[in-house]
């Protein structure tokens, strides 16, 4: 897992993996970033943003996973 310790420094690090996936995927996500940041800018609670960063990590690794077993699988 990533030393991310800041909402900015999740942000940042979230789009950096973006630029690991194929470039027809990378607009989508993008976008859902843009959104979860927004969606959470009002928290306050300090254990809930560790959470939400926690489970931002996890969600991005499964999807850079995701991408590379696609592009592993020989094609027919």
């Amino acid at each position: 897992m990533a030393a991310v310790k800041s909402p900015i420094h999740l942000y940042r690090h979230l789009l950096r993996c973006v630029r690991k996936l194929p470039a027809d995927a990378q607009p989508y996500y993008k976008h859902n970033i843009k959104q979860g940041f927004k969606s959470h800018s009002d928290e306050t609670d300090k254990e809930r943003i560790q959470q939400i960063i926690e489970r931002a990590i996890e969600d991005a690794e499964w999807v850079i996973q995701k991408y590379a077993a696609k592009q592993a699988k020989p094609t027919k």
